[in-house]
């Protein structure tokens, strides 16, 4: 990935999308304050959805999409077809209007969630199915997250078993309800399961406002998804 020499001002616009998992959603932030966010969970395609929800958060606060100043994308793991939709619209206005792009992890921006004063450990699950879980584990102390173990697509035994099960650890994500049973089994009273929601287009925003502003973000023509395993058709290939 090419990293673009452009960066936002302080209390720039960033337009912020996240169409990895069902529950998707973009936000307005003018530096780290959100000023509009939309999110739905549902399983209708986002193609028909994204469009509309960025002009409505758009005219909410009397902008055009020519006053964006960067903008960030979560570009996965999760849906492989979720991703593709996410990427090539924030791409093409990127690529429109010359301004950077964040590039933002959907597991990173789910740990951002349950990030806290004092340290913690944080761990976001996304049922990545085939019975397998994407996972990581971050820690986190104020808003400094930091990836301990690897994000990667993983089977739910083989990850948890490199979790430290001595330690409290805060759960979040699609993955957690599904393997519920077998966390309290590996982790019992250590493990701290999260109601949060799963929306995430405003921690992808605040996330992507740091990398703008340190001029991290990069050129529309080098974003790339993040996968992490292959698609059914490039496995059946």
């Amino acid at each position: 990935m090419e990293k673009s020499e452009a960066g936002i001002e302080k209390d720039g616009i960033v337009l912020a999308v996240d169409t990895t998992t069902p529950a998707g959603g973009v936000a307005l932030l003018r530096g780290k304050r959100l000023l509009a966010e939309i999110n739905q969970d549902s399983a209708d395609t986002f193609s028909e959805r994204l469009l509309p929800s960025i002009q409505f958060v758009l005219r909410a606060n009397r902008l055009k999409i020519q006053d964006v100043e960067g903008f960030a994308v979560a570009v996965g793991p999760g849906s492989f077809t979720g991703i593709r939709i996410g990427l090539s619209t924030v791409k093409s206005f990127a690529y429109a209007s010359g301004r950077p792009v964040a590039a933002v992890s959907t597991l990173a921006a789910l740990a951002h969630k349950l990030r806290h004063p004092s340290r913690r450990l944080i761990c976001p699950l996304l049922d990545a199915k085939k019975n397998e879980i994407y996972g990581a584990l971050f820690e986190s102390k104020g808003n400094i997250v930091q990836e301990v173990i690897p994000q990667a697509a993983y089977s739910p035994d083989a990850f948890f078993s490199l979790l430290p099960a001595h330690r409290i650890i805060h759960f979040i994500g699609s993955g957690v309800d599904i393997h519920r049973l077998l966390l309290f089994q590996y982790f019992k009273d250590k493990a701290r399961l999260s109601q949060r929601s799963p929306f995430i287009a405003y921690e992808v925003g605040l996330i992507g406002y740091d990398r703008l502003r340190q001029k991290k973000g990069l050129d529309a023509h080098h974003v790339e998804p993040l996968y992490l395993r292959k698609s059914q058709a490039e496995e059946k290939h």
